[in-house]
């Protein structure tokens, strides 16, 4: 099942569930790209190769809003518009109890380790490292976790995961970077919530906004 948020002749946006890839990796599992290559195909009756193209990526164990371009030209301008840092995101994540102060910005230097595929965040600036900033406010409080809100300022290989760590607040689920436990599902608590952008074509702002998954611990 495809859960569309938003449908245009130029846009797909869907809420892409936890453990779901965007894009093909070495695991050969089918990625929610093909998914909706087969769903606009059938739908639209459509002979040959669907054209679909991925403008931006979710970590596979995160959920929430994923925006594809159903034409070239719609690629090009969202392209764009994520490069220069146009298109505006926020996630929802959940952590332990106790971040102080509830608000704040967090300014660090994340470096890559590929073979890990892991990055990790420096107060200062090391070699090979990019300076990474996000922003965050606590929106609710749960019985031993509360929720984020957390708006990207850069968009690095898994900002929010590395630099919630730092800080000793690693989110709910996420093994590989500090989190006690796993989920049963082997998720983490993170959800893309909205994503902004301008349309490609007509130019106005469309905001799309992903529920949150139907777990309990998302139940607020």
């Amino acid at each position: 099942m495809i859960n569309i948020l938003y449908e245009d002749n130029h846009l797909i946006a869907v809420n892409k569930a936890a453990g779901e890839l965007v894009q093909g990796d070495k695991t050969g599992d089918e990625p929610l790209a093909d998914k909706i290559k087969a769903y606009l195909k059938k739908k639209y009756n459509k002979p040959g190769t669907v054209f679909l193209g991925v403008i931006h990526r979710l970590d596979r164990p995160t959920s929430g809003v994923v925006l594809f371009a159903r034409t070239s030209k719609a690629l090009t301008r969202l392209n764009q518009q994520f490069k220069e840092r146009q298109a505006h995101k926020t996630y929802w994540a959940i952590v332990n109890h106790g971040i102080n102060p509830p608000t704040g910005t967090l300014t660090h230097w994340l470096k890559r380790n590929p073979k890990m595929n892991k990055s990790f965040a420096h107060e200062h600036e090391v070699q090979e490292s990019k300076k990474s900033i996000l922003h965050f406010k606590k929106i609710f409080d749960l019985d031993r976790y509360s929720v984020l809100e957390i708006v990207l300022e850069t968009g690095r290989h898994h900002q929010i995961r590395s630099q919630l760590t730092h800080i000793g607040f690693p989110i709910k689920g996420d093994l590989k970077y500090g989190a006690k436990r796993s989920n049963p599902d082997a998720s983490i608590d993170l959800h893309a919530r909205t994503l902004t952008i301008e349309h490609p074509t007509k130019k106005n702002s469309i905001k799309i906004t992903a529920p949150t998954p139907a777990k309990p611990q998302w139940n607020f």
